[in-house]
């Protein structure tokens, strides 16, 4: 019989996520620290990030909190580097990962996405009206993220849950800082092969609050006509990702792990497949294709859009993503290669051949028993 207390449980989570769209505000804004949207992990990337329900290792600390419960060692360290945009904007991520017990595990996760060495011209040209090259300095604009997560196996077969606590720094030079705070919370759901996870990224809504340096812009601002910017407070609303994947044995050592996704969002119509007033949903799709825990090959789609061409048509738009995995004993590689911009209905992207290259490192440590 189904306690009360769960009951009540399961009452107010319904009651949470029927008055989302409420308690958020629509002044508030669509974007808010989304470098913490773009992912970690080459499997995820591959996968075009539909990873909620099967993500299993030290990037669950990012992904979902609850997969971190499926750590075999004793110790895990996860790590990722990626450049955009031709090398110019450069994404860090690094994790580590270890059980407390048998049931429950933490991890600590850093992330920076930054541009650095931005030219600073402000002094190029001095009182006297001359230009001077040696007044040119660089500075740089970097996001910082650092988590604190922890994950617990619950008492009921084949749940698990986790949550985040995390820390958010950003800097614009010596022009601008923020700090924020948020959390994060999620779960996942096995029963036979088939696995079904939810995350409610900054659930409590993340608040970042800015403090601007305009000593040196005033004037700038002035002879251009804009206004000198004032302490501020921005505001990240919730966000729920879903994902629902079956593990398949195909035959022998060879197995396939399918998965669904969809980002539900709550502060208004996006310009994603279902689009809505105030919530719209973007879902994805991944594959990943398993070889005796050793090779893994991976595929995905996602971020389906309607882009308007230069004669005013519409044209459907979407991400593809591929990678390959190799687990060596306690060491696992992984690649992927994704597209920043889409392709359209007939295979001619706007912004063709602008894809990514990432890689990322995942390596297990074990106690050597006596």
């Amino acid at each position: 019989m189904i306690k009360k207390t769960q009951v009540h449980c399961l009452g107010i989570a319904v009651l949470i996520i029927g008055l989302m769209p409420i308690m958020v505000s629509a002044q508030a804004p669509k974007y808010s620290n989304e470098f913490l949207s773009i992912g970690v992990g080459a499997r995820a990337l591959a996968m075009s990030n539909s990873v909620i329900a099967s993500v299993n290792d030290a990037t669950a600390g990012y992904w979902n909190p609850a997969g971190l419960t499926n750590i075999q060692g004793n110790l895990q360290v996860a790590a990722m580097h990626s450049e955009y945009f031709a090398g110019i904007a450069k994404y860090d991520y690094g994790c580590v990962a270890t059980p407390l017990d048998k049931s429950s595990v933490i991890a600590f996760t850093l992330i920076r996405f930054g541009v650095d060495d931005i030219p600073n011209t402000l002094n190029l040209v001095d009182a006297a009206g001359n230009v001077n090259y040696n007044n040119i300095t660089s500075f740089s604009v970097s996001n910082y993220a650092f988590m604190f997560s922890y994950a617990r196996k619950s008492k009921y077969i084949g749940l698990t849950y986790g949550a985040n606590a995390k820390i958010i720094y950003q800097n614009v030079g010596p022009f601008a800082n923020s700090w924020g705070f948020g959390l994060d919370a999620g779960m996942q759901y096995q029963t036979g092969n088939w696995k079904f996870g939810a995350m409610f990224r900054d659930i409590t809504t993340t608040f970042n609050a800015w403090s601007y340096n305009t000593s040196d812009l005033a004037a700038t601002f002035a002879a251009t006509g804009n206004d000198i910017p004032t302490n501020s407070l921005e505001i990240t609303l919730p966000k729920l990702l879903l994902g629902i994947g079956n593990q398949i044995h195909i035959y022998g050592k060879l197995t396939a792990m399918p998965e669904l996704g969809m980002d539900v969002t709550f502060d208004g119509q996006r310009n994603v497949l279902v689009s809505g007033n105030p919530v719209s949903i973007d879902p994805h799709l991944g594959i990943e294709i398993g070889y005796n825990n050793f090779l893994f090959l991976r595929a995905g789609v996602g971020n389906i859009q309607k882009v308007t061409n230069f004669d005013g048509t519409l044209t459907r738009t979407y991400q593809p993503s591929m990678g390959i995995g190799i687990k060596i004993k306690n060491l696992t590689i992984d690649y992927a290669l994704t597209n920043l911009n889409g392709i359209g209905a007939n295979n001619t992207a706007t912004d063709a051949g602008l894809y990514s290259n990432v890689f990322s490192l995942k390596l297990d440590f074990y106690k050597h028993k006596k």
